[in-house]
This record gives structure tokens, sequence and C-alpha cells, in this order.
């Protein structure tokens, strides 16, 4: 996904400075991480400033908002939100548990606490989005260089990455299961693909979160059948991944 695509646009709206702030580096921070994605960041204030936009807050895609604002509070926003828009992907942002149940009548996306551990569910949030978004768009296709020449694939096709020696092969469902292999290390396309919705799951498998039906013990089991074992270390990330690819707040 490129800028050729769209332009993502994000607004953040805590009436805490710091937090506002905060928050705005973080997201700031995930989305230069994936360096062919365009995007801006716009801050507000109170839930009143946000939603004065009227019509005009249609250009977003995405919100950040606090819950607990004094005047319209976070959950009166995105009612306000929603009165213009039913594709925009609401994220609360609280120190509360008390509010979580309000998340649903605005069908809000995630609902993340303001703890030690804000960062890292932002970013797990971002990447739970662009993933949603990029499946929503035409399909996006990458150029690879395969040992037996290049080949442009499109990445929902790509149901995983199998890392074996010094090779790597992709495994990918056009008319039928189709593979092709190129040397590399898995490292290197974790990184070119974890924008697309692509999770490491042991040490040899890079997978397509979109491609899988469950997650059962140690197992991914894909749509098609196929079965990968998860690795010990790797088990509480991919079913963590799994649960918020499939809408848990």
């Amino acid at each position: 996904m490129g800028s050729e695509y769209f332009m993502i646009e994000i607004a953040v709206c805590d009436d805490n400075n710091y937090y506002c702030g905060y928050i705005k580096n973080i997201i700031d921070k995930y989305m230069k991480s994936h360096a062919d994605i365009a995007f801006n960041i716009d801050t507000y204030s109170s839930g009143k400033e946000l939603i004065g936009l009227g019509i005009a807050i249609q250009k977003y895609q995405i919100t950040f908002l606090d819950i607990n604002m004094d005047d319209i509070d976070g959950l009166e926003t995105a009612r306000n939100i929603r009165k213009y828009s039913d594709k925009i992907y609401i994220v609360f942002i609280t120190a509360f548990y008390s509010y979580s149940l309000g998340g649903y009548e605005v069908e809000a996306i995630r609902y993340i606490l303001k703890n030690d551990k804000l960062e890292k569910a932002i970013y797990e949030c971002l990447k739970t989005i662009l993933h949603k978004m990029i499946s929503a768009i035409e399909p996006v296709k990458i150029k690879f260089s395969f040992i037996d020449g290049k080949k442009a694939i499109t990445i929902s096709t790509i149901l995983y990455v199998e890392s074996n020696l010094h090779k790597l092969e992709f495994w990918i469902m056009e008319a039928e299961l189709k593979s092709y292999k190129q040397y590399g290390k898995l490292d290197d396309i974790d990184k070119a693909l974890s924008a697309y919705g692509f999770i490491r799951i042991h040490k040899s498998y890079l997978v397509n979160i979109k491609q899988i039906r469950n997650v059962l013990g140690n197992k991914a089991i894909l749509r098609n059948g196929i079965e990968l074992s998860i690795s010990k270390s790797q088990y509480k990330k991919v079913k963590e991944s799994f649960i918020e690819y499939n809408g848990d707040i």
C-alpha cells in the first residue's frame, strides 16, 4: 500500500494536553515505520471542537477519542461522528474501565486503557485497522524476485511464507495452490508485509492473518485446511492478534 492509493487522515481528541501529544507521537512513530503509507494527524482538545467540523469530519479514516472529557465526553462525540459516517474507525482511549460497554453502541473497534501498555496497544490497534483498510480497497500487488523470475503477487492471495535454510517459499492461492521460491531472510519479508496483516507464528512461518480460520492449541488452522505450528514463544501474540483482527474490543 502506498500514497498512490490514499492518504490516511487521523484525528486525536483528548482534553488533556499531555496525553493528546503523547498519543499523537505514538501514532506518528508507528506510521513512520511504514514508509510506504502517507498519513496526517490532527489533534483536538475537546469533543466539541472535533464535532464542530460538521460533515468535514468525514475526511478522517481513524479517530482516537478520550472518553472522560469535560463538556462533551468521548461517547457523545462518537455518537455525533456516527451521524456523519459509519466508516470511520473509532478508538476509545481512557483511564477508566467503566465505559467499555458503550463502545459497542458506536461500533468502536478498540477500547484502550491509559496505562504502561498504551504504546503497544495503539501499535496493535493500528496494525489491525491498516490491514482492514487495505483489504477494503483494490487488491494490492507487490513485485517479488523469485528464483524463476520476477512476479507481481496480489498480497491477499499469499497464505504464508515458509523459511527453509536460506530459501523462502511463498505459498499462494491462485486458481490452485502454488509456491514460488526466492533466496532471502524471513525477517526481511516480515518487515515488508507487516503492514498488510502478516504475523510471525514461528521462526519458519509468516502467515497472512486474514487466512487464519482458527487458532487451536499450538496450531494455526488456515482457511484451506492447512495446519501450521505456532511456537510456544509466539502463541500469546498470535492468539491476541487473531482475536483483535476479528474485532473484539
